[in-house]
């Protein structure tokens, strides 16, 4: 078995559309995630290299700075207000840390899918997201690629 294991940080806002409580109201977090991607043998590119431990750094790195919200939040997807650029749309009814994960999740099998498709390997990905010091949410999937 082999195993890859990145740790990085981010800062986002966000906020709870119809959250009874004060997460309602925008705020953010310095988000600290955990990717770990393990599978029998890892392929490897020309440089004798699995996955880059940089590229998969980046898919966490790239929401830093951003708004994070999901379709039900016109106000932050309108480009007449806010800057596109600087807001990522999540899958799901809010930006919670479970829709935080599981889109780092996604973006980290696109990326596997993307440098070594068709290989029929299974890999294991788990990524575990800390929105403060006392909550976290996993998520750990398998996927053949």
């Amino acid at each position: 078995m082999e195993k890859i294991i990145v740790q990085s940080h981010f800062h986002t806002g966000h906020r709870q559309l119809g959250y009874p409580g004060k997460c309602k109201w925008v705020h953010g977090h310095t988000w600290r995630g955990t990717v770990t991607v393990w599978c029998e043998m890892f392929p490897r590119d020309e440089l004798d290299m699995a996955l880059d431990f940089g590229d998969l750094k980046a898919v966490m790195r790239f929401l830093d700075h951003k708004m994070l919200v999901t379709e039900q939040d016109a106000t932050f997807l309108d480009p007449e207000l806010f800057e596109p650029d600087g807001v990522v749309l999540l899958n799901g009814r809010g930006p919670s840390v479970e829709n935080v994960a599981l889109h780092v999740w996604e973006q980290v099998v696109a990326h596997i899918r993307g440098k070594f498709p068709g290989h029929g390997i299974t890999y294991s990905v788990e990524v575990l997201i800390q929105e403060t010091d006392n909550n976290i949410f996993i998520v750990e999937k398998t996927v053949t690629i």
